[in-house]
């Protein structure tokens, strides 16, 4: 075998996708990464622009980044940049997003000049360092809250009897109205406690089907809406139409069978599906989008299916100081709400080995529930 073919070898058995550009920036080489990467064979993406590769406006920036390389001579690394690939997908109809570390080496010989270009995706990365992030936030505050719970539930078990006592020496029945609110809002603050611990249950299991859920769930959600709000189930068995509220079923029917108590992930979703309903009010749209998920990392185990579950919807968005709290108890962006739907639902999932992560932006916020797919 001649060095020039086993350079090729070499490269074309490369994880990380390398692409060769010439000084007009026509892609002349794409190695087999880079056909799995962009969803393309090299014979068919031999000599197209590399904007055809990387649209959008910051496969521009990219683009003008490489075409300063060319001219300097300076090669050049960005970290955790994102790229917009081509083929869109569900929710994004323009490419895929994915995140890289791209790095750009110009190349001259006496003949030639191109740009040697590197791409390594790091999406991966960043969401297992996000997940572990968010598992630990979660434990810390569950961990604060069962000290806070152990300080508040011994004393108000004695303030509560000593009501009790108190009202039994009363012979005026006037005074005993005093008593039954002592009494009453000891029992409001010790519900109130044991709410904010969470499920202290564990899983009772049996085989589910993830759709059964998501039903179960919606027709709560009918049920719960006004009077004069219409499902229109029946005529279309993708949309429900409720008013000016539409719940949008996007379904894999290919998901099979798995163990879990399904009616704790019937509470978990529908903690999820109430506050977005709350978010769009009387007219938006309500996405449930079930998927397979191959080869997922969760809570840093590695499964080779996982379903994934997307609660999507239209409203005004999380706000960006809240984002990173919004599975603590008791955090809220609503005067009346308690704060502790979404932090239940997350305790929820983590005793399935599962987890929920929420992407938000105004007019799209997405909750994601990974479950492990465990036969």
């Amino acid at each position: 075998m001649t060095s020039s073919a086993i350079y090729r070898r070499i490269v074309d058995n490369q994880n990380t996708t390398l692409l060769l550009f010439d000084n007009e920036l026509r892609l002349v080489y794409l190695n087999p990464a880079g056909e799995m990467l962009f969803a393309v064979s090299a014979r068919r993406a031999h000599r197209i622009l590399a904007q055809e590769l990387m649209p959008g406006p910051m496969g521009g920036v990219a683009i003008a980044a490489m075409r300063n390389a060319l001219v300097s001579g300076h090669p050049f690394t960005e970290h955790e940049f994102p790229l917009l690939l081509p083929g869109g997908s569900a929710g994004h109809t323009n490419g895929r997003p994915i995140t890289v570390d791209l790095t750009v080496t110009p190349m001259s010989d006496s003949y030639t000049t191109g740009l040697l270009v590197e791409l390594v995706q790091v999406d991966r990365h960043l969401r297992i360092a996000r997940e572990e992030n968010l598992l630990a936030q979660h434990q810390a505050a569950r961990a604060v809250v069962r000290g806070l719970a152990h300080e508040i539930k011994n004393p108000l078990g004695g303030l509560r009897g000593a009501a009790q006592l108190l009202e039994r020496e009363l012979s005026d029945g006037s005074l005993k109205e005093y008593t039954r609110i002592i009494i009453g809002e000891a029992d409001r603050l010790r519900n109130l406690v044991n709410r904010m611990l969470g499920p202290n249950t564990l899983p009772q299991k049996t085989l589910i089907n993830i759709h059964h859920v998501l039903e179960r769930v919606r027709s709560v959600v009918l049920a719960d809406t006004p009077s004069g709000r219409v499902d229109h189930a029946h005529a279309n068995p993708i949309n429900t139409a409720l008013a000016g509220l539409r719940i949008i079923r996007d379904y894999d029917p290919s998901i099979p069978d798995f163990q879990a108590d399904q009616d704790q992930l019937i509470q978990a979703v529908l903690n999820i599906v109430r506050n977005a309903v709350q978010a769009v009010g009387d007219s938006g749209d309500i996405t449930l989008r079930t998927r397979v998920q191959r080869q997922a990392t969760i809570n840093q185990h590695r499964y080779k299916l996982a379903v994934r579950i997307d609660i999507v919807d239209n409203g005004p968005g999380v706000p960006a100081d809240m984002l990173e709290s919004i599975f603590y108890p008791m955090v809220t962006g609503r005067p009346e709400g308690t704060g502790l739907g979404l932090s239940i639902a997350q305790s929820l999932i983590n005793q399935h080995q599962g987890l929920i992560e929420c992407t938000s932006r105004p007019g799209q916020t997405t909750f994601t529930l990974l479950l492990p797919l465990v036969p």
